[in-house]
């Protein structure tokens, strides 16, 4: 697997350096490591005083070198690779230009199947209003992209939040193959909708209900225990939950009540209108979750 990782020499930064450490069984074959000077935002400062803009420049890309040195080593620290022969190939990238735009414009370069990315974690009105580089990155990334919440150098338990589509299947594929070490524990969920809506439940039985609920909930079980076969013939260790009600809040609460460490989840390619105006279960799951989040894209997972 080739993996870019996205570092500014801030705390939340090396959180994503450090989850190197829960792919370092997978052994990478390539790990990019990458900082970026955002020059742009001096253009007003230029304008002003060209000679102080260049100095500060030149001083952003001093301190770039440095980060990039520190988070090479804390890589193959992570990867179990400093006292050894290393087994992944690694490279340090400075650069220039928007975060969120170069990021995804790196990857697309060097054909990254992962970027590693660490995120602050802002409130849900700060997100909205401001937007954050995770969610960008998330948003133009044409590969599966982890955003890291929090420390995790090693993973126990996994959420693979899954309904019947292609995304969700190559999330399963690409949670098996790359991500999960064997000594953590998947609980593949679905929230399923349901057929009627709350208004028509008001006039129904209890037993017309069931009628009508049965099928849904039969088609999301025998969804849920396919995938769980799968991860069960690698000798992963599974549990399966299925829910009826809405997706998102669905998902919260079960990882909130479960302290999942990352939540795994498939994504679609929108336009950018969708995107706009509808937004995304992927997108709003990354805003709302506790914990880390996987979103899998691409036709390599």
């Amino acid at each position: 697997m080739r993996i870019l990782c996205a570092v500014d020499g801030s705390e939340h930064s090396r959180w994503g350096v450090q989850a190197l450490e829960t792919l370092a069984g997978r052994e990478p074959k390539h790990v990019a490591l990458l900082h970026i000077v955002d020059q742009p935002a001096l253009k007003a400062a230029k304008n002003k005083n060209p000679v102080a803009a260049k100095r500060a420049i030149a001083a952003m890309e001093k301190a770039g070198t440095i980060v990039l040195r520190d988070a090479a080593r804390s890589a193959r620290l992570a990867l179990g690779q400093a006292a050894t022969g290393p087994r992944t190939k690694f490279q340090t990238i400075l650069t220039h230009g928007p975060a969120a735009h170069t990021i995804a414009k790196t990857a697309r370069r060097l054909k990254t199947d992962l970027i590693l990315i660490g995120s602050r974690g802002l409130s849900d009105i700060q997100g909205f209003l401001l937007g954050s580089v995770s969610r960008q990155v998330v948003s133009a990334a044409a590969c599966s992209v982890l955003v890291v919440k929090q420390p995790m150098p090693n993973l126990h338990r996994v959420a693979l939040a899954v309904d019947d589509s292609k995304p969700s299947r190559r999330a399963a594929g690409f949670l098996r193959s790359y991500v999960l070490p064997e000594s953590a524990t998947v609980t593949i969920l679905t929230s399923a909708e349901s057929p009627v809506t709350d208004f028509a439940k008001r006039y129904l039985s209890e037993s017309q209900l069931a009628e009508l609920t049965k099928p849904v909930m039969e088609r999301a079980t025998t969804l849920v225990n396919g995938l769980r076969d799968e991860f069960i013939k690698d000798g992963y260790s599974v549990a399966t939950q299925v829910r009826m009600g809405h997706v998102i809040e669905t998902i919260i609460k079960h990882v909130e009540a479960n302290r999942d460490e990352l939540l795994v989840v498939g994504s679609r390619d929108l336009t950018k209108n969708e995107r706009l105006y509808l937004g995304s279960v992927s997108d709003s799951l990354l805003r709302h979750a506790p914990c880390s989040v996987l979103i899998v894209r691409g036709t390599r997972a």
